[in-house]
């Protein structure tokens, strides 16, 4: 293939496709046209299996002290427990396994900071940000500030007015209505020297407290706590602001409690839990080390939480099964997103402080209202820029997509941008107005620094900040072409040849006698999954269809079946937004995720196909 998504050198799958593509049919509701657009999805579908090597003694080893299937000592060997004592921290995260919060950069300057905006009683602002990260970290620190005798209130910027960030727009207002001087900055903070310095010039002191990469220069407050300020080893380095909201929250615990005041003696940290894990799965950081701990045990206090607001959204999201990752980064998640994006943050801010159930089913609802907006200006906008990035990749040498139109609505672009990389696996940034300038989202694959390759672009930004995976960019509208054709010289030298196709990490060849209830409990131990510990990745080889394929769900979107290998029982599958059509192998590796489908008081393993592939004797 060409630059629309380079296959590697051998490519049976997309031999097979060509080869039995007269043996396709259309299903009932599929939206494709042409036969080429259908092995077009048939094709985007496969992936670079990868499948580590690991040495058998070490696996032989891991097996026989924990007792555990060999397969099952692989899962725990690649997510870096080589070991049964890492392998039982990991399988059980307490909370006194957690770091000191004083390890973090200027911690301890930021505690005594606020301990003499306590001891003199003038106001701290808490100036966040709008996503959901943002606003649980806010929330968290405002009710702690609150309750312990500090003066506190809160600000968050207008995505549209005041963009993202520290800005200047957006600090001005915030002191015009809450005259301060100090400013807790959360969750931003780390690209904006300048706005720090204008700060000091009014004789007003910040902390930062953010998680995204400084910028060049980094900034001066009287506390930079920021952990990306750490080696790359230590377990704190992978903390969002929820996260670091906690750590502060306990660093200014253990500080009141060794100054002998009253106020903290009875204070639990732990309460805090359920919406450091809702802000810590909301931002995709890595769920290990201090991350792991903190959201194993958050998410148990989500499940019982005395939250009226949680409680609400939990309702107006309809969530049925126990509340996990998933149903918070689905479900939960984009509606407290859908305020920042489509109005003002401040809705979901006064959700999670609420106490008065009334008033939090009321603005669960809004939210959920809100939700649906976003969806619909979204699918709009995500139909545009796939079409238009389609076009763009016409020549086969695009590498780095940007797309936009003064149209465009600021709120969804991140989404929009997710989608559009998705699609077509290519960093992609995508762009709207506010007016004068062109503010854009941008997200990135493997191989590609977002952030950095954005820092070589300064000369033509007005502004830029985020992470190596996703960032955000203000330009003019001038500079947009000269940014496009950078991105793609930087993209084109900086990514292999192999990390232009995706890659699919497997953690294990199993057969069907291994797909046991006992040992799919055992791998429920490892949740939560999610970014750094991917729900654990099998692949059944030389499997065969024992039921007929059948189309199910809203538009045939899904795809059921049954497979053997002929080792054990015939097992259940499920293929979710399943490609148009399959050729008609005979024998077929199969990549899953296995899982447990509980219907009628019956449970039975079910494998929900992450993609298939033709066994190597595949006729």
């Amino acid at each position: 293939m060409d630059g629309h998504g380079r296959m590697p050198p051998r490519d049976p799958w997309g031999r097979l496709c060509r080869r039995h593509l007269s043996g396709l049919r259309r299903p009932p509701g599929s939206d494709l046209g042409s036969p080429s657009r259908m092995v077009e999805r048939i094709i985007r579908v496969n992936k670079r299996w990868i499948l580590p090597k690991i040495p058998d003694e070490d696996v032989a080893a891991l097996s026989g002290t924990l007792n555990i299937p060999p397969f099952l000592a692989r899962c725990l060997w690649q997510r870096g427990q080589r070991t049964s004592e890492e392998s039982g921290r990991f399988l059980s995260p307490r909370l006194r396994e957690l770091g000191d919060p004083f390890a973090l950069p200027d911690m301890d300057r930021a505690v005594n900071r606020l301990f003499e905006a306590l001891a003199e009683g003038h106001p701290v602002v808490i100036f966040g940000d709008y996503d959901v990260d943002g606003v649980t970290a806010t929330a968290l620190l405002f009710e702690f500030l609150r309750d312990h005798g500090w003066r506190a209130a809160t600000y968050l910027p207008h995505r549209l007015d005041e963009g993202y960030g520290l800005s200047v727009e957006g600090v001005d207002n915030c002191l015009e209505r809450h005259p301060c001087r100090l400013l807790l900055a959360v969750d931003c903070g780390s690209s904006s020297a300048d706005v720090i310095v204008q700060l000091q010039a009014r004789s007003i002191d910040a902390i930062v407290l953010d998680h995204h990469q400084p910028g060049t220069p980094p900034p001066s407050p009287v506390a930079f706590v920021n952990p990306q300020r750490l080696e790359s080893s230590s377990p704190l380095r992978d903390l969002c602001s929820a996260g670091l909201a906690f750590k502060l929250i306990h660093a200014l615990v253990k500080e009141g409690r060794r100054r002998e005041d009253a106020r903290f003696v009875k204070t639990d940290v732990r309460l805090t839990l359920d919406l450091v894990a809702l802000g810590t799965v909301a931002d995709l950081v890595p769920l290990t080390r201090e991350n792991r701990i903190l959201v194993s045990n958050g998410l148990e206090r989500l499940r019982a939480t005395p939250r009226e607001g949680v409680r609400s959204l939990i309702q107006v999201s309809g969530v049925r099964s126990s509340l996990g990752v998933s149903e918070v980064a689905f479900q939960l998640a984009p509606r407290l997103n859908a305020a920042g994006r489509i109005e003002q943050a401040g809705a979901a801010l006064d959700l999670l402080l609420t106490r008065d159930k009334a008033n939090a089913f009321e603005l669960a609802t809004g939210l959920d209202l809100c939700n649906q907006e976003r969806q619909r200006i979204e699918k709009l906008i995500a139909t545009e820029a796939v079409e238009r990035a389609r076009r763009e990749m016409v020549d086969g040498q695009t590498w780095f997509i940007v797309v936009g139109d003064a149209s465009w609505h600021l709120g969804v672009v991140g989404i929009v941008a997710s989608r559009v990389l998705r699609e077509f696996h290519r960093p992609a940034i995508v762009l709207g107005s506010d007016g004068e300038n062109w503010r854009g989202s941008g997200r990135s694959i493997e191989g590609l620094d977002l952030s950095l390759a954005l820092r070589e672009c300064s000369d033509l930004l007005i502004r830029s900040g985020g992470h190596a995976m996703a960032a955000g960019l203000t330009i003019h509208p001038s500079q947009v072409d000269a940014l496009r054709i950078r991105l793609n010289h930087i993209a084109q030298s900086r990514v292999t040849p192999e990390q232009w196709t995706p890659s699919l990490l497997l953690d294990a060849m199993v057969t069907s006698r291994e797909i046991t209830l006992e040992n799919l409990d055992w791998i429920t131990r490892m949740e939560p999954f999610g970014q750094g510990n991917h729900a654990v990745r099998l692949c059944l080889q030389g499997a065969r269809l024992s039921r007929t394929p059948m189309r199910v769900g809203r538009d045939n979107r899904h795809l059921k079946f049954q497979v053997t290998d002929g080792l054990g029982s015939p097992l259940d599958a499920i293929w979710w937004n399943a490609p148009p059509a399959l050729p008609n192998l005979d024998r077929f590796d199969i990549a899953f995720t296995p899982s447990v489908n509980e219907y009628m008081g019956r449970r039975l393993p079910q494998l929900s196909v992450l993609d298939l592939r033709p066994s190597a004797d595949a006729s």
